[in-house]
């Protein structure tokens, strides 16, 4: 009783009504003079650390933020009226009016409303890696083009050096079953064969039996020098990308009983030995993709050159990749995409009306030609066209 005299005595207090249940709320604050919101959107845009750009439907320059210009190391107010390709390497340089000019006329994106990775150059000419985001919108009757640059060289540098150090890790186990596994097994090999000769020659029952191991041995052998070559398979100098592309496809052809054409109408010097082998990795990827999830029994393989770019394209005429991938798919285009990003280049895929799918990367590098070496079978100047057809047996 006293419990319950005390609360009803607390509940009587003044000053400490109940709160209401429908209390008015609160007027809302009133916005703020287009002035003050002005300044802050131009205090963000002068204070981002991010590059922020924009350019009108020419490609001209309208605004462009302090992070920007010291990205491109451009002083304060000079970029101003310019046209953006300024701001771009070889081949995007020359291309940019004509990529402006289409989506006028055809209204088809390219870039806008997607994040990519591109280069930029800056104005002593030096060129670097950026991640680039494009956006539309209208003011006063005007289209105009936003875009949010970020340097990621740093992040470049990382992935590269994470890679290379892979490389050299297979590069080492490559050279170690070459030279140590190889040669243990082509031992053995020889101890069987001598074997069942002596066999033969007592006319024992065991010679087939070591005929037979001598068989399995030599296989074996093979099969660990083409692994080592898999794991290994360019060398320095600037045909090493095409040598180990036309290889890659007697091999495909020979060990999968399909038909892989190699076609390198001119010749193409590489002498960037890591984007030879990034290009030979997407190449393998697309033809292992072709076979296993397109059940391909055909297959092109084209490297081909232009001012400025290598072009690779792998090209099958399978059933086609899928209008739609499941989420839990395209670990291998993933792979593939995240290579082409790091050395700087283009990844596209698409399916063919005719059926099949084609792979195209395309890399900015400096390109110098320069004849192939001498090899049977090939043409020494003006590149190689070779079918590899599955061997006969």
């Amino acid at each position: 009783m006293k419990q319950q005299a005390k609360r009803n005595l607390a509940t009587a207090r003044p000053g400490r009504a109940r709160p209401r249940a429908n209390r008015p709320a609160a007027p809302p604050a009133a916005a703020p003079p287009a002035s003050e919101v002005e300044a802050r959107l131009q205090a963000v845009f002068n204070t981002a650390v991010e590059g922020i750009v924009t350019i009108d439907e020419r490609g001209h320059i309208d605004s462009i933020n302090p992070a920007a210009e010291a990205m491109f190391g451009w002083p304060q107010g000079e970029l101003l009226g310019r046209n953006i390709n300024s701001l771009m390497p070889e081949p995007y340089h020359s291309r940019h009016d004509g990529y402006l000019h289409q989506y006028r006329e055809t209204g088809q994106r390219r870039v806008i409303g997607i994040g990519r990775e591109v280069f930029g150059r800056r104005k002593d000419g030096t060129v670097f890696p950026i991640e680039l985001s494009v956006g539309e919108f209208r003011v006063g009757g005007r289209r105009l083009f936003t875009g949010i640059l970020r340097d990621i060289t740093e992040r470049r540098r990382l992935q590269s050096e994470v890679l290379h150090i892979s490389e050299q890790a297979q590069q080492r186990i490559a050279q170690d079953l070459h030279d140590d596994l190889c040669q243990q097994l082509a031992g053995i090999e020889f101890m069987a064969q001598t074997l069942a000769t002596r066999l033969h020659e007592a006319r024992r029952p065991e010679a087939a039996a070591a005929d037979e191991v001598a068989a399995l041995v030599r296989s074996a052998t093979e099969h660990t020098r083409n692994l080592s070559h898999g794991m290994s398979p360019l060398r320095p100098g600037p045909d090493s990308l095409a040598t180990a592309l036309e290889e890659l496809a007697v091999r495909t052809a020979r060990h999968f009983d399909v038909r892989v054409d190699f076609h390198c109408p001119e010749p193409v010097a590489l002498h960037d030995l890591p984007v030879a082998t990034h290009l030979f990795r997407v190449a393998q990827e697309a033809i292992s993709n072709a076979l296993r999830h397109g059940r391909a029994r055909h297959v092109e393989v084209h490297v081909s050159r232009s001012p400025g770019e290598v072009r690779l394209l792998v090209r099958d005429h399978g059933k086609g990749i899928p209008a739609s991938l499941p989420s839990s798919a395209g670990m291998g285009l993933r792979i593939m995409q995240y290579r082409a990003g790091i050395i700087g280049g283009h990844l596209s895929i698409q399916r063919e009306p005719s059926g099949g799918t084609s792979v195209t990367c395309t890399v900015p590098v400096d390109v110098h030609p320069t004849p192939h070496p001498t090899h049977e079978g090939r043409s020494k100047v003006k590149g190689r066209t070779r079918p590899a057809h599955p061997a006969r047996r």
